[in-house]
């Protein structure tokens, strides 16, 4: 029932040691069935509902997997058999990236043979990542819908039938499940919340954040309809295969894995489509803490690759975000746009300011802005840094050094200093100047800066930023305003 396996403390070695090969407990994974019941996640509100199974559209699941455990692989398989009605499920095509592990080849296509529903393995000559094995995988599928699914999934009761429907009801609906988690220490059944949707930050990190206010009443506070969420994490997804190539499919110039689903995410909805949570929909997925493959240039160079792709054909001005928080980016390689940009033309899709209003007013990206760029203090020439510190801590100020990263601050047109999801934030009389999660709300992250005498007044406390204390030389100061030098900040990158 999705319980968690314990180890005994004598074999805590082994466990440790196997835990390497995939950076999951390959141990507790073996010693659970393939077949492993799991509970019935659901809302009562989902498992009351009925669909007209007969009207629904048929899927072609399509998994890849590169030196996939055998039991995660499997029970992965058997989760979609046993908990997808027969008429819905035309095959399962699982897509082998380059494995090296003996018993994924002849072993694994004997053991599918023999499994009541047509489940077949496409090997690719040699690895290509995550993007070019789905589109391998997508091309072979013969069911009007693709679901994609990762290598290390379990499927619960209902999973599939609210999915289609959506599809079913509009062709241009990308549909998402909840993820829940599966642990990778224990390998327990842990079930994710219907309550966030998927975002992100300046640095193109695709993010949980709670759902707000207005999508809970666009539902009228029914949470078993579907969440139109702004982006989605890309490794569980069903579409329409016709759509599918419609809206472009991936962007096949992308390389093995990383940016993909907010590429996807900001096509589909720039470009006419829809992108839906389904939450009476719950497929568990193993989080991993690390990645146990190596990629062919490192990790870094082919997520910078991809992600400037997906800033130079979607973002618009608001790529200058990403380029400047993360400085190094821009010389990066990020080969020939032209298909894309023409596929951007041709679909006539929305500008990405049209998808900061109407789809994710709440990003992290300021939709309007006065400057985005240092905060330098006029007296020390020092500036503020956000030291890659989390929220509740205090700001940095440091010398200023030219390059971007943790110097680089908007200040936003509801008035308040940003860097990434991170707002400069005041909640005592005397400071300190803290970084809080954004709220757009103003209160204690409302700041007036007067391009006059240059001064940053705090406006619920009357307090003004000024340089740091000796008791304190690492963070700015709040203290009464007097229009000395030291109070007195120059932002660059105005607009």
């Amino acid at each position: 029932m999705g319980q968690a396996v314990i180890i005994p403390e004598s074999q805590h070695a082994e466990m440790k040691e196997k835990f390497k090969v995939n950076q999951f407990n390959l141990m507790a994974s073996e010693l659970i069935s393939v077949n492993r019941t799991l509970r019935d996640v659901r809302m009562d509100s989902c498992k009351s509902k009925t669909y007209p199974v007969e009207s629904l559209p048929t899927t072609s699941v399509v998994i890849v997997f590169h030196n996939e455990a055998w039991s995660t692989l499997l029970r992965t398989v058997h989760s979609v058999i046993n908990r997808s009605p027969p008429p819905l499920l035309k095959e399962i095509i699982l897509v082998d990236d380059a494995s090296e592990k003996d018993f994924l080849g002849r072993q694994l296509d004997e053991y599918l043979s023999k499994l009541s529903v047509h489940v077949y393995v496409l090997r690719m000559e040699k690895r290509t990542g995550l993007i070019r094995a789905r589109l391998k995988g997508a091309a072979r599928a013969e069911g009007k819908v693709i679901t994609f699914l990762d290598a290390h999934c379990e499927c619960t009761e209902g999973w599939l039938e609210p999915l289609l429907f959506e599809i079913h009801k509009n062709r241009k609906s990308v549909v998402c499940p909840i993820i829940d988690v599966i642990s990778d220490e224990t390998f327990e059944y842990i079930t994710g919340s219907d309550m966030t949707w998927g975002g992100f930050n300046w640095k193109l990190n695709f993010r949980w954040y709670p759902v707000p206010q207005r999508e809970v009443e666009r539902r009228g506070g029914d949470r078993s309809l579907p969440l139109r969420s702004p982006t989605m994490a890309g490794g569980l997804l069903a579409i329409e295969r016709d759509y599918f190539y419609e809206i472009g499919s991936y962007d096949d110039g992308m390389d093995i894995w990383g940016g993909e689903n907010l590429e996807m995410s900001f096509r589909i909805w720039m470009c006419g489509g829809t992108l839906l949570i389904v939450t009476c929909s719950h497929v568990g997925h193993v989080f991993r803490k690390a990645t146990p493959y190596t990629f062919p240039g490192g990790t870094g160079r082919i997520i910078n690759h991809n992600n400037a792709r997906l800033a130079e054909v979607w973002m618009d001005e608001w790529r200058s975000f990403y380029y400047k928080i993360n400085p190094g980016v821009k010389q990066t390689d990020y080969g020939d746009l032209s298909p894309r940009i023409q596929l951007r033309e041709k679909l006539e899709c929305k500008s990405f300011r049209w998808y900061l209003q109407n789809i994710y007013p709440e990003s992290q990206m300021p939709l309007d802005y006065y400057s985005l760029g240092e905060i330098r203090n006029k007296e020390t020439n020092q500036c503020l840094d956000s030291m890659g510190r989390k929220a509740g801590e205090k700001v940095g100020i440091v010398g200023c050094h030219g390059m971007g990263g943790n110097q680089i601050f908007s200040y936003s047109k509801k008035k308040a200093f940003q860097t990434d999801d991170l707002c400069l934030d005041v909640s005592a009389l005397t400071g300190p100047v803290k970084l809080y999660q954004c709220h757009g709300l103003g209160g204690n992250q409302l700041w007036e800066h007067d391009q006059e005498t240059l001064v940053i007044r705090h406006v619920s406390s009357n307090q003004c930023l000024d340089k740091p204390t000796p008791q304190d030389r690492d963070t700015p100061a709040l203290g009464a305003c007097s229009g000395s030098s030291s109070q007195q900040w120059i932002r660059l990158g105005t607009t």
